[in-house]
């Protein structure tokens, strides 16, 4: 038996990561060379297992007896890096997988010139999984567990790596090298650079972390997840243990897929997936870096957030200001205090400071240590107040007994809820002062922008995981489930009045409708309505009937039916559609999207013609239920709309969330037979929400 299944207990994932051997091919004496910087890593982590260099042109490296092929090592191998070229890999994986190595680390990318059979990493991950190996790469830069001393790594690394609660997972190896260098007690316990992913994930390295119990919070820096099921199932543990997953996903734009067949495609776009992924399993998403480190030390401190919002204790009237406008667009909430609470920090700042939250304690320098350690603890002992950001720029401080960092030490030890000192200016920081705050576990975050996004983030952690689960069974019986399945299989684009007479199934509403083909069928129809009505195409192949002028609304009566009829008829064709007109209100538009991994999307988005231009959307992973959808309609930009403007109205919010429940449940049991599925408008107003175009495709 060889490779990962020679060894029983220890899975080859867990072989590679915790390797007990390694071997360097393509070990070197050159300095500059990753086969020489990995022998050199492997020494700077202590590592105390066995280590074989192979390279034909040595007899002896960093103290190891150097081989000549993986082959002549005398055991099997946990781990192989490999630091040759693509022109070798194929070779060197094969004589690896007949040694029985378990894994390998591969620095190189597997490019070569296109040819007419597999491509070399094709070639390579189905010798890797014959073999049952682990693989980190191609095109990485390897890895480090910073627990076991182990460096699988050819580029230099601190010298005193020490270990900590975060897993860091990479795609980019730049910010795998980054977060390691990383001068603000940002610690590991794994780092991986998992490159092109040949065989091992990142959902894998994420399993592997979830397992140790030193993992308190895990960051990804992804380009795409290739595992869906596994990602989820391993979010499912993360969630259940409390460790938060923090994420930078790249290549947000739309490049590589183009939805045109639907409006609710356009707008899903290239990252619609992840967007409503991330919601649905608790996923932090970050914009930077530098948002990463804040959240990611934010987070490691273990403390969670209560009931309530943020409250700041700031010495400068300018940086309060600019902290609320920073709050506003960063979208973390601020504390109302209580009447309470303002009386205390009314009796301890000076006269002419206003006791609100955010609060300035800069005054005359009257006591001024226990001015800002009382205006701490009347804010936190606030019920409306659930973290606190202690916010000053953290230059050098003359007097360390009495300072602001040992004001904010004293009351950190007496609550247990979040408190950070929050520093406007990264690059003015004294590191030797944030690293007082780091030795007992409290956290700095470093810029204005990035701390409260920790913050907005360690409040939506909270809110994830108080909602209940999504229990409730899908609304519409199995046999009517079925039929509308045997209908979507036939692969036939469905008219408007089939269309409304699916969403009705599921209990969204819509407009009266009927088909007509011909004049008097027509003025019929309208007649049986009630003018005034809405006249639209309905020639099969007419996706959208707007972009060909196939839409004329408020018709009358009979004669500007009869009219209208010959125009649309003479251009586009017999076949239409008589619909009653929707009562006035806001423009929602709702869809459905089936996206290649991770299936159907639902979407909520500010609806009419203008729909792909504003891109006010939101998506979520059906099923939803009223909890969900209202948030989904809170987070829109039109959302103060519907509350009423100008003396319209407020619109029946309700009404428009039991249509974006009823519309997840629809892509829920029918999601997979859909291409796509857009309601666009559906009107809210007072009397309620009614879907007044629908377009439906069946997946062919």
């Amino acid at each position: 038996m060889t490779g990962a299944r020679a060894e029983q207990g220890r899975s080859a994932l867990e072989r590679m990561l915790e390797a007990r051997s390694v071997a360097v091919i393509g070990a070197s004496a050159r300095e500059g060379t990753p086969g020489h910087q990995t022998l050199v890593e492997l020494r700077k982590g202590r590592f105390d297992g066995a280590v074989f260099p192979v390279n034909p042109k040595y007899d002896e490296l960093e103290g190891h007896r150097c081989y000549g092929s993986i082959g002549d090592v005398p055991e099997a191998v946990d781990l192989a890096v490999i630091a040759l070229s693509n022109a070798l890999l194929e070779e060197t994986l094969t004589a690896c997988a007949d040694a029985g190595v378990a894994s390998a680390v591969i620095y190189a990318s597997g490019h070569e010139e296109p040819g007419d059979g597999e491509p070399l990493t094709e070639r390579l991950t189905k010798i890797a999984h014959d073999a049952g190996m682990a693989i980190c790469g191609g095109n990485c830069m390897g890895f480090v567990n910073v627990e076991r001393g182990l460096r699988a790594t050819g580029w230099y690394e601190p010298e005193a790596l020490e270990p900590g609660p975060i897993a860091f997972i990479s795609h980019s190896g730049s910010a795998y090298a980054a977060l390691l260098h990383n001068d603000r007690s940002l610690r590991f316990n794994i780092a991986v650079s998992a490159g092109q992913e040949f065989v091992t994930t990142a959902t894998d390295y994420m399993r592997y972390a979830l397992s140790l119990e030193s993992t308190r919070a895990i960051g990804l820096f992804i380009e795409t997840v290739r595992d869906p099921i596994g990602f989820r199932e391993a979010m499912a543990v993360a969630n259940e243990h409390d460790v938060p997953v923090i994420a930078l996903k790249v290549g947000r734009e739309e490049l590589t897929r183009r939805l045109v067949a639907s409006h609710s495609g356009a707008l899903a776009g290239e990252d619609g997936a992840y967007e409503a992924l991330f919601r649905a399993d608790n996923v932090h998403r970050v914009e930077t870096l530098d948002e990463l480190g804040d959240a990611l030390a934010l987070f490691v401190a273990g403390r969670r957030a209560g009931p309530g919002a943020l409250a700041s204790v700031h010495d400068s009237g300018g940086e309060r200001a600019m902290l609320v406008d920073a709050a506003a667009a960063v979208g973390v909430p601020l504390a109302e205090i209580s009447d309470e609470t303002s009386k205390r920090l009314e009796g301890l700042l000076d006269p002419g400071l206003p006791p609100v939250n955010p609060v300035d304690f800069w005054g005359t320098g009257r006591e001024a240590f226990a001015v800002i350690t009382g205006c701490e603890r009347a804010l936190l002992d606030d019920p409306n107040v659930a973290a606190l950001a202690f916010t000053v720029d953290i230059t050098t401080e003359d007097d360390p007994e009495e300072g602001y960092i040992a004001s904010f030490l004293d009351v950190w030890a007496d609550t247990d809820k979040p408190m950070a000192m929050m520093s406007n200016f990264a690059s003015g920081i004294d590191r030797s002062d944030a690293q007082r705050l780091n030795d007992v576990g409290a956290t700095v975050l470093e810029g204005t922008l990035t701390g409260l996004a920790a913050f907005r983030h360690l409040f939506d952690h909270r809110d994830h995981r108080a909602l209940p689960p999504v229990m409730a069974p899908s609304p519409v019986a199995a046999s009517t489930r079925n039929e509308w399945a045997r209908r979507m299989a036939s692969g036939e684009p469905f008219d408007e009045v089939e269309a409304f007479e699916l969403l009705r199934t599921y209990g969204v509403s819509a407009v009266a409708s009927v088909r007509a083909d011909g004049a008097d069928a027509a003025a019929s129809a309208a007649e049986a309505l009630g003018y005034p009505v809405a006249l639209k195409t309905a020639m099969p192949g007419i996706s959208h009937k707007s972009d060909v002028g196939g839409v004329r609304l408020g018709v009358v009566d009979r004669q500007s039916l009869i009219d209208s009829y010959a125009e649309l008829s003479g251009r586009l064709g017999r076949r239409v559609t008589v619909a009653a007109m929707a009562p006035p209100g806001v423009e929602i538009h709702l869809g459905i999207v089936r996206d290649a991994q991770f299936g159907p999307l639902v979407l909520v988005a500010a609806g009419g013609v203008l729909v792909e231009v504003l891109k006010d959307r939101r998506l979520a992973l059906p099923p939803l239920d009223g909890v969900r959808a209202r948030r989904l309609v809170d987070e829109l930009r039109v959302r103060p709309l519907l509350d009423g403007v100008r003396g319209q109205p407020p619109a029946d919010v309700d009404a428009l969330v039991n249509a974006i429940v009823g519309l997840s449940w629809l892509a829920h049991d029918l999601g997979d037979r859909l291409e796509a599925l857009d309601v666009n408008p559906v009107m809210c107003g007072p009397e309620g929400c009614v879907a007044v175009d629908a377009l439906v495709l069946p997946r062919r």
